[in-house]
């Protein structure tokens, strides 16, 4: 298989952007290499990981 690509000027005259989820890349344009990193700045003791509460009695 043959492929050829050409990469000619991009023109972006807006964006708007409503939202980011917690893991997102947004990108316009040519990237020759994406690094992704992630911290927290919560203590672990702190992250609750396990069956929800419920916030309003069900009735």
């Amino acid at each position: 298989m043959n492929f050829t690509v050409v990469n000619k000027e991009i023109h972006v005259g807006k964006i708007d952007v409503v939202g980011v989820s917690t893991s997102s890349v947004f990108i316009v344009g040519d990237a020759n290499t994406i690094s992704l990193a992630s911290a927290f700045d919560t203590p672990p003791e702190s992250l609750i990981i396990g069956p929800y509460v419920p916030l309003a009695p069900q009735g």
